[in-house]
Order: structure tokens, then sequence, then C-alpha cells
């Protein structure tokens, strides 16, 4: 399902609300502890997220990235990664006080939606921006960032005492990401399933259906048959998606269940990603 730009843009104001509140109603000492991803405290998940979702809106509004084109240029002809510039930024702000750190995100995250909302809908429909892994559309980078900012808000909120926060459309919009991005992850596994498709049903909070194909730009035609199905909870999947639940142990859980080629599905659960 695509989703019109009116409804996505108020999703993701939506969610960007949603993480505010998590930050708000946090207890000050939380942020100096340890997230629910490895090797990152809790201010460094945000100071993260602060990184991207400034060099979001300056694309969107036209300017340079300046810190990811100063990172890129610090490379020397190493290859650039996402992990290393996010590294880098964290570490950029290591010296911030807390409260700038989540200021300066809440700052970024409101001129990215503004900026995208002042996209004209010829420009929102046609034009691509240079994004982290080659040229994206608006509206998969405004669902990247809401995704981004529901999949963090999950891992301060794990260790923060405010619990997991199941909403429709994050949990939703995290699942179509990973769905959407199948062939570039298997791709990038070295995995080729060209030529075959998987059917999707998941129930609950986030729950949808799709029928994708795995090879790049592959659309299976309305009479094919799926070659793989995965069925179950929404709220699993989406965790599995974002990579932080194991594939396995979802399956062996049986929130999720694999049918027709089982080591397909299986496969495809192993490397679903909703983020580069």
């Amino acid at each position: 399902m695509s989703l019109d730009r009116t409804t996505l843009l108020g999703i993701a104001h939506a969610e960007r609300q949603r993480l505010g509140r998590t930050i708000q109603f946090a207890e000050p000492p939380t942020w100096e502890q340890p997230s629910a991803l490895p090797g990152w405290w809790n201010r460094d998940v945000i100071a993260h997220l602060a990184a991207q979702d400034t060099a979001a809106a300056q694309i969107v509004k036209g300017d340079p990235p300046t810190e990811l084109d100063d990172y890129r240029a610090s490379l020397d002809g190493r290859p650039f990664t996402v992990d290393g510039f996010n590294e880098a930024a964290v570490a950029a702000r290591a010296g911030l006080e807390t409260r700038e750190v989540l200021v300066l995100w809440g700052k970024a995250a409101d001129a990215f939606l503004a900026y995208a909302g002042l996209v004209s809908d010829e420009r929102w429909e046609r034009e691509r921006f240079d994004w982290l892994a080659g040229d994206i559309a608006i509206r998969y980078l405004v669902q990247s960032r809401l995704t981004e900012w529901w999949i963090h808000g999950e891992d301060v909120r794990a260790t923060n005492g405010l619990g997991p926060e199941y909403q429709h459309w994050p949990i939703h919009l995290t699942i179509d990401m990973g769905i959407r991005m199948l062939p570039w992850a298997l791709a990038q596994a070295g995995l080729d399933f060209a030529g075959a498709s998987v059917q999707v049903d998941v129930e609950g909070a986030g729950e949808g259906s799709w029928h994708w194909g795995l090879g790049a730009g592959e659309v299976p035609p309305d009479d094919k048959k799926p070659d793989a199905t995965i069925v179950g909870r929404a709220p699993q999947l989406a965790l599995v998606a974002a990579r932080r639940l194991p594939a396995d142990d979802v399956l062996a859980s049986g929130n999720l269940v694999v049918g027709l080629d089982t080591d397909l599905g299986t496969e495809i659960l192993r490397h679903i990603r909703a983020y580069v």
C-alpha cells in the first residue's frame, strides 16, 4: 500500500511527537545508561538520529549535508559505510551536554518535516535525493526517518522503564520498508532469488498483507502464486526487520511461521532489514 503524502507526513509528525514524549518522560539518569542497541548509550541513539535528521533536512531544503560531506571527504579513498558515519556522528557529539543532544535532535526532526512539507507535488513525485545508500524518493526518505524514530525509540524505551510502544502505523511502515528493501538486502548478502516472491500476512498492531518480488524491480503478476509465505504477529516481524530480534528466535517462539518453501522464507527473515 502506498500512502498519499498528506497521510504519510501526518504519520511522520505523530511519530516525531511520540519520540519527543519518550525523551520528555525519561528519567534524566537513563540517558547515561546502555541502550538496547549494543555499544551505544541512550544519548548516543539520539545523537545518531540528530545527525541523520540534520542531513535529511539539508538535502530536502537543497543545502549541502555538511557533516555527511565532511565525513565522506575524510575517508581518503576508503569506502563509505553508514555504520562508519553513525559512529563518527556519535563521537562528534560526545562532548555535548545531554540536553543539547536531545534538543538538537528535536530541531533537526522538525526541520526535516517542515522542508518535506514544502516540497512541491511535482518534486514529491519525480525528484530523487542523494541519501546514504543512493538516490531515494522523498516519500521513502520520510518513511525511513519515521521508521528509525520508532526503532530507536524502542531501543531507548527498552532500558529506561517506559516499556514498548506498539502503534499501528510505525510498525506497519517498518515492515513495509523491510519488504521493499528485500531485493537489496538479499543482494547485499550474496543471495539471488530473482523470479521468486513472498507473501507476508501479519496481524496485530501494524497488521498488513504484501506479495513482493525478490528480484530488483520485480512485481509479481496478479496470477503468480508466492514461493514462500510468512504469517504471524506484526510487532515481532517489525522487530526482526529492525534487526532487534533474531529471526530464528521468533520462528522458534511461533510468533512468525514460514510456509511453502520454508528454506526461502527463513532466509528472507534472516536478511530482512528496514534500514541501510
